[in-house]
């Protein structure tokens, strides 16, 4: 079988190529990938190529196929899976596979496998690790987006709290409690606002922060707070560029006293002021160290960003931690249940993640985008991988309409869903993107 896909041979070498793939063996899975969206762990990757945790020493001879946000059909299913899986069948892929302690995942580390290609085989290990997961749902850019989602799942399940003089781990943010995003309105922030308005352990009030007010002004637009009410959270926004001192301001918020600008942080948390649940955005020292210092007593601080500089540091109040039980974890990805919370709350209507897409692309778009990530605005990049097309914003579908009819339906499809991306832009697309810039 044939292939077309884009392989890491080392630091910022990502090249796209044609290639055969073996025949699968009984107990593969061969597969045809629709839609992948690129992730800022594709970035890193290919950044640090062989350096990377999850990418082999070897690449230079033997490269590996970037991309793990994908979904498509299968096309054969070796003799080993054909009871429970068929040809034709929809899936997602938990890349987190964990298979016998290693970090190999697929689109870091495997030659067959990853979600910027046209067909892949399956290995074994992802099925015995029950990582290939049915998708019954109808776009398939919503399952590549329920990877990242169950990476937010599993951070707001991570978090944990116990009470005075009890050694017992409450999993999961305080329900009802006060919680914080930092830097949180980017394409994850607005997963993570989502499903924190719309899950069955909600927070009571929910702040929202960023230093630029286009993204503010888009996450209010698109996740509301009046919806948020209609809920039970009281969702603030909140640009701490703005404020003189972000740190006393957020606490004000939840009602705490301002002493933490006079040098006595410890009584805003033994008066049990502050947040019960901090999730951190970016990995900028100023936002970690104030997430550290709006922790209310026995707050858990969720670092959630993973940062690219392996000696990345800040400072943490370790007299809080000590009499106000403040505590700190990091969390990266999610696992296979948080996965298929993600698909069923997807298939259910009770989050949307095409908020989290702004632009939409080709196979050809890949390199140029994951090398650049940091760089180009917006959210999500989704990649159709079958087809060539530039990476382009959802919002510039219009003028290019002027030159282009099918971008101009494009963005007749998007002003019909609220200038979002949707299963009936998908359908059109993969129905006509051959006549694009005809």
């Amino acid at each position: 079988m044939r292939t077309r896909a884009v392989r890491l041979y080392g630091k910022d070498d990502l090249r796209l190529e044609e290639f055969d793939l073996p025949p699968i063996r009984e107990d593969e899975i061969l597969a045809r990938v629709v839609s992948d969206s690129i992730c800022m762990s594709s970035h890193k990757a290919a950044k640090q190529g062989a350096d990377h945790k999850r990418v082999p020493k070897d690449i230079a001879r033997n490269p590996t196929i970037i991309g793990h946000e994908f979904c498509g059909t299968i096309l054969e299913v070796g003799r080993k899976w054909q009871r429970r899986f068929k040809a034709g069948g929809k899936f997602a892929i938990q890349p987190a596979i964990n298979y016998q302690g290693s970090l190999a995942a697929p689109g870091y580390s495997y030659r067959h496998i990853g979600g910027d290609a046209t067909t892949v085989i399956i290995p074994n290990e992802v099925m015995e690790c029950g990582c290939l997961l049915d998708y019954t749902g109808e776009a398939f850019f919503s399952a590549s987006l329920a990877e990242p989602m169950s990476c937010i799942v599993g951070a707001f399940h991570a978090n944990y709290h116990s009470k005075p003089g009890t050694y017992v781990h409450d999993m999961g943010i305080v329900r009802g409690g006060a919680m914080a995003i930092l830097a949180g309105a980017g394409p994850m922030g607005l997963g993570a606002i989502d499903y924190a308005i719309h899950c069955d352990r909600r927070p009571g009030l929910l702040v929202v922060t960023d230093i630029d007010d286009a993204r503010l002004s888009r996450a209010a637009s698109l996740l509301t707070a009046a919806d948020a009410q209609s809920n039970g959270v009281n969702l603030l926004y909140v640009n701490t560029n703005a404020q003189p001192n972000p740190a006393e301001h957020l606490l004000s918020l939840t009602g705490g006293p301002s002493t933490i600008a006079q040098g006595r942080p410890e009584e805003a948390r033994m008066g049990g002021k502050g947040f019960d649940d901090v999730l951190v955005l970016a990995p900028v020292r100023p936002v970690v160290e104030c997430g550290d210092r709006i922790l209310g007593r026995d707050g858990c601080l969720n670092f959630f960003a993973g940062p690219l500089a392996p000696n990345f540091s800040a400072q943490m109040n370790f007299y809080n931690v000590h009499y106000g039980s403040t505590h700190l974890l990091g969390t990266s990805g999610g696992n296979t249940e948080d996965m298929i919370e993600s698909l069923d709350l997807m298939s259910r209507g009770q989050i949307n993640p095409a908020a989290m897409v702004t632009h939409v692309g080709g196979l050809d778009a890949v390199i140029e985008t994951t090398l650049n990530l940091p760089n180009i605005p917006g959210g999500k990049k989704l990649i159709y991988t079958g087809l060539s097309m530039p990476l382009t914003a959802i919002g510039d579908f219009e003028e290019k309409g002027r030159r282009d009819p099918v971008f101009a339906e494009l963005a007749r499809i998007a002003r019909r869903h609220g200038g979002l991306w949707s299963l009936e832009a998908e359908k059109y697309l993969l129905e006509n993107a051959g006549r694009l810039g005809r």
